[in-house]
């Protein structure tokens, strides 16, 4: 994807236009309310300015896995109620996607309004890109803008399909999580350190061999890095582990050695025989790990090596906890690890950006989300660019605009 040429809604008339906007409003809701505003947080200042540029604002989303089929649970009512809290200012329910009645409401609005339509996600023709359901999408708009880079990973009808009906371009929250990427994945300053963690290799395999050309030094936690002990023949006694996957990150060691990229294992842990909350632990080298013991933990010598290797690198990657960081007392490695990388960033020493969701909830624990030079709130999209892959929703946007 030649990023460059992507074109912004920025500098685009969009005054008494209908402008489409396919956002991410897939947020968490419990008990009827939503309980984490982040990913709503985030288009608050795109749309404020739209509709301070006079646009008749078009929101459309997906919310949930309802399979093609109305689900009241999963209606976006309650969340364009939400939308409109955190705007300050009225947001109108559609309730329905497409249809003339939907077409009837969205005409009627006024330059600076906004209205969000019901979930994209009650017709199959969204998840099969179906050319019919975009080309009515289209009618509920003069120009398409596409603000939810963490859809981007899917090519769907509003990520992709509408991109063939209607003039197409990024918003600005997609042009800033693709700039937050870019500037520790395209043209870092060196050196560069990438903290890649959570419970297995099978699942970051190819976000491994990627980075690998990427940055100068791994730094490798959580439950996947018990396989690269195994592959180096360590007794790990009962913890997670994945044994068929222990020659694969031997290639990998092999590959990273010959790219000149270091790869940070722990040389203790925290153990326990039990996983719950309060339970008993110790802190042992990683060689003398209990034959009856779990590793759920990095121990204090691995964060404090950990630690110096984020002091001399410039530019920082993060994906991934360092251990069990949802359950008391193991998640210190990761929070200590959090907190010097925050400081580091906090004093100019550092550019540092983190993604997906066990990463962003354990950033959240440690109350140093906002001290990250930026953590975004994708997902698979957040994975699969760390995987070198080309996301259908950004490929569409450029295509369109040639």
């Amino acid at each position: 994807m030649d990023l460059d040429k992507l074109k912004t809604i920025a500098d685009v008339d969009v005054g008494g236009k209908l402008v489409l906007v396919r956002a991410d409003l897939n947020v968490p809701v419990a008990d009827g309310k939503v309980w984490d505003a982040t990913r709503l947080e985030r288009l608050l200042p795109g749309l404020k300015d739209l509709s301070a540029r006079g646009a008749r604002i078009v929101v459309i989303s997906h919310f949930g896995r309802p399979k093609g089929s109305s689900d009241p649970e999963l209606s976006l009512r309650r969340v364009a109620a939400k939308l409109g809290d955190l705007l300050g200012a009225p947001v109108q329910f559609v309730s329905d996607c497409v249809g003339e009645e939907t077409e009837a409401a969205v005409a009627a609005l006024k330059p600076g309004e906004i209205a969000v339509l019901e979930n994209l996600r009650f017709y199959a023709g969204e998840e099969n890109d179906d050319a019919e359901f975009a080309a009515k999408l289209a009618r509920c708009g003069d120009i398409f803008v596409n603000d939810a880079f963490s859809a981007a990973h899917r090519a769907h009808a509003s990520t992709v399909g509408l991109t063939r009906e209607l003039p197409s371009y990024a918003g600005p929250l997609m042009i800033e999580e693709i700039n937050a990427l870019r500037s520790v994945l395209d043209n870092p300053t060196r050196p560069t350190a990438a903290v890649i963690g959570g419970a297995k290799v099978s699942s970051k395999i190819p976000v491994l061999k990627h980075l690998l050309s990427k940055v100068d030094k791994l730094i490798i936690g959580g439950g996947m890095a018990n396989t690269f002990l195994l592959s180096h023949d360590v007794v790990i006694g009962k913890s997670l582990a994945e044994p068929d996957f222990v020659e694969t990150a031997r290639e990998i060691m092999a590959a990273a050695k010959d790219r000149g990229c270091a790869v940070v294992l722990p040389n203790d842990a925290v153990i326990a025989r039990e996983f719950r909350a309060g339970t008993a632990h110790a802190v042992v080298p990683t060689l003398a790990v209990p034959a009856d013991a779990m590793i759920l933990d990095v121990g204090p010598k691995s964060v404090a090596h950990m630690k110096d290797v984020l002091k001399e690198c410039k530019t920082l990657l993060w994906n991934g906890p360092l251990g069990a960081f949802e359950i008391s007392p193991f998640g210190e490695g990761t929070f200590a690890l959090a907190h010097e990388a925050a400081a580091l960033t906090k004093a100019g020493a550092l550019v540092s950006v983190a993604g997906g969701g066990d990463t962003v909830a354990a950033l959240n624990a440690a109350g140093v989300t906002d001290d990250f030079t930026y953590v975004s709130t994708a997902g698979g999209a957040f994975l699969e660019w760390l995987e070198g892959r080309e996301l259908p929703g950004i490929a569409a946007l450029i295509g369109a605009q040639r």
